[in-house]
């Protein structure tokens, strides 16, 4: 398969670029900073410069023509503002799916989080306008004529994966999941076409992830 990711320097990201290089798949790898090059090529895949937060769709086309999935994993980060989490997270989001459609690529895989889908007011306000920009991301994706998968995980961790997991649609709990488990959980849902147009949420579980994937057909 030919893969590009968006947000390519991201933990899940680079964990999953490698995952697929591996298998045999080619993965481009889409990133804001150019320090972030040799990162992605480690991994096997081609980087491309490219700020999301300042592109139309139109800009993304030839990069994404020909290609069989496109997996959003761009986030702002903890350390960004409100206004960021609305550009990267909503706003990039909205930008690679409306490019994915305008090249003819079917197959969206979108990283959420646990807890979108439920607005969020008061409290946090940074945590207030990340779950706010997923959900309205979800939302648009739902909205297009794709073969989308919505993948929301749990609390991230940086453990060693499980292989095993808990993988269904909503709502399955809160609790954690390894980042190397979400990164093979993606690429298994890649590899499986007849799971899309669903949303499902993500912790570390009892079933093995090849099978939990399987369930889903």
């Amino acid at each position: 398969m030919n893969i590009v990711i968006a947000g390519g320097h991201g933990q899940i990201a680079l964990r999953l670029a490698r995952t697929l290089s591996a298998r045999g798949d080619a993965v481009l790898s889409l990133i804001r900073n150019p320090e972030q090059v040799d990162d992605v090529r480690e991994t096997g895949a081609g980087p491309v410069i490219a700020d999301l937060e300042n592109l139309e769709p139109d800009d993304l086309v030839d990069q994404l023509t020909g290609c069989d999935a496109v997996v959003f994993a761009a986030g702002a980060g903890p350390k960004s503002g409100v206004a960021r989490k609305d550009t990267v997270d909503r706003g990039a989001s909205a930008l690679m799916a409306e490019a994915a459609g305008r090249a003819g690529v079917r197959r969206f895989v979108q990283i959420s989080s646990m807890g979108a889908g439920s607005p969020v007011s008061g409290g946090d306000d940074a945590w207030a306008a990340y779950i706010n920009a997923k959900t309205a991301a979800e939302d648009d994706l739902r909205r297009r004529d794709l073969d989308w998968v919505i993948l929301r995980p749990g609390r991230l961790t940086n453990d060693p994966g499980t292989g095993r997991v808990t993988l269904a649609e909503p709502e399955v709990g809160r609790g954690d999941v390894t980042r190397d488990d979400v990164a093979t959980v993606i690429a298994a849902l890649l590899a499986e076409p007849k799971v899309n147009r669903t949303t499902l949420e993500l912790v570390n579980g009892d079933v093995p992830i090849a099978e939990a994937v399987a369930k889903l057909v």
